[in-house]
């Protein structure tokens, strides 16, 4: 977890080279289909122009989809998800309906105006049209709204290990590692 622009893409791929599991980026999974003009890309497109997250429910429906693959059964990573508590509640039942539970999550943290740069950065360098300015102010204050409180409930279950996401790739890298081994135990 963490706000737009923390590096949750980035990390969640180094950790699933590093642990030998699956990294399951909702967003990417859009991206695809925006790009493939399919009904779901073109439904998800709608939203993230104006700065909005897709509905829970197209959203909700692909992770139980993505989640029931043989590929995600030695692990995984969920990059983007949940975001709110309706999609905690769905996670909760997708993985109890697979006999699963969660060992930990992980939430990168961010100065605001260090995201701010670092998104119009990105916009600039992949030509991305959903890291318009208006766009990236808006899912922060979503973040803000709507993500940030799920840390809580997961820091009352255990399961929430907090980590700087500034700092060079590598760096960030380690010290997920580390606060992961010490949740773990």
């Amino acid at each position: 977890m963490g706000p737009q622009g923390a590096g949750k893409g980035t990390q969640a791929a180094r950790l699933a080279d590093t642990f030998e599991i699956v990294a399951i980026s909702t967003g990417d999974i859009f991206r695809a289909n925006i790009k493939g003009e399919t009904e779901l890309g073109k439904l998800a497109q709608e939203y993230t122009n104006k700065g909005e997250l897709v509905p829970d429910s197209v959203t909700n429906d692909m992770v139980r989809d993505r989640l029931s693959q043989d590929d995600v059964k030695s692990g995984f990573i969920l990059d983007g998800y949940p975001r709110n508590a309706a999609q905690v509640t769905e996670l909760d039942a997708i993985l109890r309906d697979l006999g699963w539970e969660l060992d930990g999550v992980i939430e990168l943290t961010a100065d605001r105006g260090e995201l701010l740069a670092r998104l119009a950065k990105r916009a600039e360098l992949e030509g991305r049209e959903d890291d318009t300015e208006d766009a990236i102010a808006r899912r922060l204050d979503i973040y803000g709204e709507q993500t940030a409180p799920l840390t809580a409930a997961y820091g009352e279950r255990n399961l929430l290990v907090q980590v700087d996401g500034i700092g060079e790739v590598e760096e960030v890298t380690e010290r997920i590692v580390k606060s992961l081994a010490a949740q773990l135990g």
